[in-house]
């Protein structure tokens, strides 16, 4: 018995390695799923962001968790603020919004793709200041620009001051190119 349950186990691990290297992409889509497609696609197709970048920030920020919340409150899938929240919710005409509705993954998608959206008009789309004011706050980022020793140009940051900020960017970037690599052939 205990040689059949042996031959069983070896089979299923050859079939498992054969599979994974034949297809490859299918064990990275496992790691960087696409979830919650409908809310990201359609709210990102209406905000003009790409829809691989929410899934990104998505990934980074609460790794799918719709009832993720951080220590300084952000909440849901894209970890938004109360007073994010609040604000975008009355732009967006949402009258019915509560707090607690973060945890819903509409709501925190069209909320979070609006926030983007936002920070793009606001940094004339510039994805790393965009993603820096995601994270690190847009008085922060525009107060930074405004430091020669922090930006040059006045346009760009040369650095991140916080450290956080500074990995999350660069994280976020590095899932958002696997996602546009994985999900090429979907666009």
């Amino acid at each position: 018995m205990r040689k059949y349950r042996y031959l069983l186990l070896l089979g299923i691990t050859a079939l498992v390695i054969i599979w994974m290297v034949m297809f490859p992409q299918n064990i990275l889509r496992f790691f960087y799923p696409l979830r919650y497609n409908d809310f990201v696609f359609k709210y990102s197709e209406y905000n003009k962001i790409d829809p691989y970048l929410v899934m990104a920030i998505i990934k980074v920020e609460s790794n799918f968790n719709a009832n993720a919340q951080s220590h300084k409150g952000a909440k849901g899938l894209m970890q938004i603020t109360d007073q994010t929240a609040l604000w975008g919710a009355e732009q967006l005409g949402l009258h019915d919004f509560r707090i607690d509705k973060l945890f819903d993954p509409e709501t925190n998608i069209q909320i979070g793709c609006w926030y983007l959206n936002n920070l793009k008009k606001e940094f004339n789309n510039d994805l790393l200041l965009v993603l820096t004011a995601y994270n690190g706050g847009s008085g922060n980022v525009a107060k930074w620009l405004k430091d020669k020793n922090l930006s040059r140009s006045g346009k760009s940051l040369d650095r991140i001051p916080f450290k956080e900020t500074d990995l999350y960017v660069k994280k976020v970037l590095k899932e958002y190119n696997i996602y546009k690599r994985l999900y090429a052939d979907m666009k």
